[in-house]
Order: C-alpha cells, then structure tokens, then sequence
C-alpha cells in the first residue's frame, strides 16, 4: 500500500497545484539541484548521527514499510497449526522425539511445511532457542515469561532505533528546505539588475526547496517512519503470541489449551476464529494418525 500512497500523494498535491494555475515548469527545473542539496544533507545528517548497522537497518525497513503488510490471519493461523504440531509432538513423544526438529528446523518436516513462519523475522530461532532452554533446565513458567519478554525488547530494541533515526530525518527535512531556500536567495541577490522576471523565477526556483523540504517530511519521510513503527509492532505482536503458548506449555497445559492462550493474544481483527483453529487442528491430528 505504500506505493499506492505514494501515488496518492504526487496526484493530489501536484494535480492541484496544476488545476490552480501552477506550472510544473519551475518545480521541475529546480527540483533536482533542490533536492540534491536536501537530499544529501539529510544523507548526510543521518550518517553522521548513527552507527552504520542503524543506517542499513533504517533503509532495508524503509523498503519493507512500502511493501509489507504485516502479519495477517492466514500468517497467525498457520504459526497456531505449526505449534500445535510441534507441542503434540513433545507431549507424545517427549524430549527427544522434539530435539530434532529445534535442533536443524532446516531440516523438520514441521518447520518446512508452514512457510509462513520460515520467512518471518526471528520466529524459528524464537522458538527454537526457548525450547531448547526449557528443555535443558527447570525454569518455571514465570521465569520462561521473564526470558521471552527480554528477547522481544532486545530483538526490536535495534529496529526502534532505525525507525527514531528515519524520524529524525524526517524531523530535519523542513529546515534543509529552508537552508536550500536560502541559498537560493543567495543566488538571487548576485542579479538584481536583471530585471523582475529574472528575480521572479530565481525566487520561485528558491521556495522551491522550501516546498520540498515540508513535502518531503510530510508526504513521504515521516509517513514511511510511522509505518515503520507500526511494523515492528506487528512483529512483536506475532512473537508475543508464541510467547503466550510457549509460557502455557511450560504451566503443563495441552497443546490445544497452550495455542488458545496464543489465539486470544492476538488481535481480533487478525485473530483465526475457534472454529477456524478447530478446523485445521482436526486436520492435523488426521495426518498425523494416518
């Protein structure tokens, strides 16, 4: 949906300054060494302000802000199935019927069966590492509560930074616009004997950078800092919902009971009904026995 807005964006605020008499002729002629200036100051800015692990990570969410949508039903229903599948088999089989398939997911049956969770940031080593944790030491339900919540702060705890920098960004296009503007009127001030329509359209060239600089934070910058937050909330959603049957799992409670615990942690608009979970947990247990 980004590109849509994106879209959006370009028509109505061009698209109207064109139907009020505007000519795109000056922005285009401007906008390039306009942006250059803006641009590569706010690159530069954003360099300088942060370690270069932040820089990567800032631009690659960025990316995903305009082409991810974030968890959705589907995606939660099949991590509820992949769960059920794997915790029937630790109930059934034990310890050691679990150990290889937290140990080499690569490699499980279940893990490659629900591609969804594969591909999602941190789920399988989520798992798999708080597995293979309980397993290998007594640790009370509260204390497993304890763990996971200080892995999802750490996890996104670098993320958070990427997005606050891009914010920050956004935060600094308004007045580069204005140090752009100025520099303009710089110029304008070496050609005052040339006439008023000369000085006209080096002062339109010069507001130019203006507009872009408010342009740039409001339409584009900001907004994508914004999704992405929003997406990384997403994620942490999805991984707190693995907490929640993970911890009734250690409580000792059936794998239908631990991922109701995690279906109710979801939200209700991405939240798999009951019949909808009873449905494919009844298909599970059919291939299973098969």
């Amino acid at each position: 949906m980004g590109f849509l807005g994106i879209i959006v964006v370009f028509v109505m605020v061009f698209g109207g300054f064109i139907l009020a008499g505007g000519h795109m002729s000056v922005i285009l002629k401007s906008a390039p060494l306009e942006l250059m200036i803006i641009g590569g100051a706010a690159l530069g800015a954003y360099i300088i302000g942060n370690p270069m692990k932040t820089v990567k990570s800032g631009f690659k969410l960025a990316l995903k802000a305009m082409t991810s949508k974030g968890p959705q039903k589907k995606d939660y229903l099949e991590l509820l199935q992949m769960m059920f599948q794997l915790f029937q088999v630790f109930r059934k089989e034990g310890p050691q019927g679990i150990e290889k398939h937290i140990e080499n997911p690569d490699q499980s049956d279940i893990f490659k069966a629900y591609p969804s969770v594969n591909k999602h940031h941190h789920a399988v080593a989520f798992i798999c590492d708080t597995m293979k944790m309980t397993l290998s030491a007594d640790l009370s339900p509260y204390d497993v509560d304890d763990l996971l919540d200080g892995d999802i702060q750490a996890i996104h705890a670098e993320e958070h930074m990427a997005q606050h920098a891009v914010q920050m960004a956004a935060d600094g296009f308004p007045g580069l616009g204005i140090v752009a503007a100025v520099l303009g009127i710089v110029k304008t001030m070496a050609h005052l004997t040339e006439g008023v329509e000369k000085i006209g359209g080096l002062v339109a060239g010069a507001l130019v950078g203006t507009m872009l600089g408010v342009f740039g934070a409001y339409g584009f910058i900001g907004p994508t800092a914004t999704k992405m937050a929003a997406d990384i909330d997403a994620e942490g959603r999805y991984l707190k919902c693995i907490k929640a049957a993970i911890v009734a799992l250690q409580r000792g409670s059936p794998a239908l009971v631990c991922i109701e615990y995690a279906r109710r942690s979801i939200t209700p608009e991405e939240r798999p009904t009951f019949d909808e979970l009873d449905k494919a947990t009844k298909e599970i247990k059919k291939a299973t026995a098969a």
